[in-house]
């Protein structure tokens, strides 16, 4: 089995990263608000926080990740409220058209090129005929001097910090246009796209 790369760094996860991510989350909420009976399901869930936000009556929570030490934190701050799957994300269990939202925040900039697109698909696959994508990740800017420079260069910190494969992946990802390739080869439609005043991370909401 390969070494999972979060077994030492799922416990702090949340105090390390989620400062940065809060305001994104947040503004993720006003873009598609939680509501009452909905299928939602996190394509690398994490430690469980976007899935946390989404906890209403009537829904049915699904989250997967490859990491079992990100998993377990889930499960501690989730309990029964979701179902918590080990899964390869190109390669989803789950039937088509199973999910009314599925999202995904700052994940598909951690992959490798070919992956990100076979997992984009399995969102699209998973998600309903009339359901929606989010997709929340980095973005290309631009960067307005002087705020902007500044978060971009916190954002290249926090990459390198991740390991070289890690920052491989995310300067790859940024060099070939982030969200908005990935989007247009999957012929999704955007319904809502909302990008950060610093300019380096975004939100994509999207019909399949």
């Amino acid at each position: 089995m390969k070494k999972d790369p979060y077994a030492f760094f799922a416990k702090v996860y949340d105090q390390l990263a989620e400062p940065a991510a809060k305001r994104l989350r947040k503004a993720g909420l006003s873009i598609f608000p939680p509501q009452e009976n909905l299928s939602i399901l996190d394509v690398g869930c994490g430690t469980g926080t976007q899935l946390a936000l989404y906890h209403r009556p009537g829904c049915e929570l699904f989250g997967i990740d490859f990491s079992p030490a990100m998993l377990t934190e889930a499960q501690r701050k989730l309990g029964s409220t979701a179902v918590l799957r080990l899964e390869d994300a190109s390669h989803m269990s789950f039937a088509n058209g199973t999910f009314d939202l599925v999202t995904m925040v700052l994940a598909l900039h951690e992959m490798p090129t070919d992956m990100r697109s076979a997992v984009l698909r399995e969102c699209k696959r998973v998600a309903k005929p009339d359901g929606r994508v989010m997709l929340m990740d980095y973005h290309i800017g631009p960067y307005p001097f002087p705020i902007g420079w500044v978060w971009k260069s916190i954002v290249t910190l926090m990459e390198i910090g991740a390991g070289r494969e890690h920052y491989t992946n995310y300067r790859d990802f940024i060099s070939r246009r982030g969200l908005e390739t990935l989007i247009a080869e999957q012929h999704l439609t955007v319904v809502n796209r909302y990008v950060r005043e610093t300019g380096v991370a975004a939100i994509y909401l999207l019909k399949v």
